[in-house]
């Protein structure tokens, strides 16, 4: 069976004691785990004894976790089974180190795939370790604040209309996305100030292409206008974005965290909850001002065209 091997830390402001308590209390995970975040609802029971829990949703999918070893405050070992959409099992294990007053969290995965399934190996390394960063970044400020540092809410199937747009295409790495959308959007409301030209809704990103292995995207950072300026500035581009029915998934706090709200899209079109209409691009929705808003507050609906 073909073998994956997947690791991510980060360093959290809090006492190893404490971070150790967090990870080991199962009751806790939904508060920041990458999976269970997707789906609210899903059923969850916990074992009397805490050292074990399963969960059973429509989207995610069933399986359970059991710890099988531990080394207070330095590290923990669990068994890991999925039962649905496909039966595995894994090794994963949470290793803490005492950095002064901090703590670095180091989480690994030792697994294997169906044989039928060996083509996957490369993505399921990227999924999972996408999906490990996710969580980590969840952890620190659960740990650090107490607080969930972002809420999805599912809108479900909305219409929407058209629009001229005017807009700079970005390709970079996703380590890099958010200084390159802040650099895009500067430039573009500069423009559009010194022009004159009053946008006629909200900003919203298209992303045209996603390489979940290399961590590689093409997206263009947009404008909505009644009428696209002729000649096109230089460095920019004019297009018009399709109306369409989407499914809507809407994540309020700071957009380090919208890889959450695309998953959860991804979860539910894996799932069939929707059909999603892959001739159009998928695109965010920026609701409220980054400049006027603090960033707990922000509002970004990301679209999933559907048929």
């Amino acid at each position: 069976m073909p073998k994956f091997n997947v690791e991510e830390s980060i360093t959290i402001a809090a006492p190893i004691d404490k971070v150790y308590a967090t990870v080991r209390d199962f009751k806790q995970w939904p508060a920041w785990s990458p999976w269970l975040n997707a789906e609210p609802d899903c059923q969850l029971e916990f074992s009397p004894s805490g050292d074990s829990y399963s969960w059973d949703g429509n989207i995610i999918g069933s399986g359970n976790m059991k710890i099988v070893d531990e080394v207070a405050p330095n590290g923990i070992n669990y068994e890991l089974n999925f039962v649905k959409p496909w039966k595995s099992s894994s090794q994963v294990r949470f290793e803490f180190d005492q950095d002064g007053e901090n703590t670095k969290a180091t989480w690994t995965m030792n697994g294997s795939l169906p044989v039928f399934m060996f083509w996957m190996k490369k993505m399921m390394v990227a999924m999972v370790g996408m999906d490990y960063r996710r969580g980590l970044k969840m952890l620190k400020p659960y740990i650090e604040s107490g607080s969930n540092p972002c809420k999805l809410s599912f809108p479900g199937e909305t219409k929407q209309a058209g629009c001229n747009y005017i807009g700079i295409t970005i390709e970079t790495e996703m380590k890099n996305i958010g200084p390159s959308m802040t650099d895009a959007f500067t430039k573009l409301k500069s423009w559009l100030c010194e022009n004159k030209i009053q946008p006629s809704g909200a900003p919203f990103s298209i992303t045209h292409r996603f390489d979940m292995a290399s961590q590689f995207t093409s997206c263009t950072a947009a404008f909505p206008v009644e009428q696209a300026p002729n000649p096109t500035p230089a460095g920019f581009i004019c297009a018009e974005r399709p109306a369409t029915p989407t499914f809507a998934i809407q994540h309020t706090g700071p957009y380090e965290h919208l890889g959450n709200a695309w998953s959860a899209g991804m979860f539910r079109a894996r799932s069939k909850a929707f059909a999603q209409n892959k001739k159009i691009d998928c695109f965010e929705v920026y609701e409220n001002d980054p400049e006027q808003t603090p960033a707990e507050a922000l509002v970004t609906t990301v679209h999933f065209p559907i048929k």
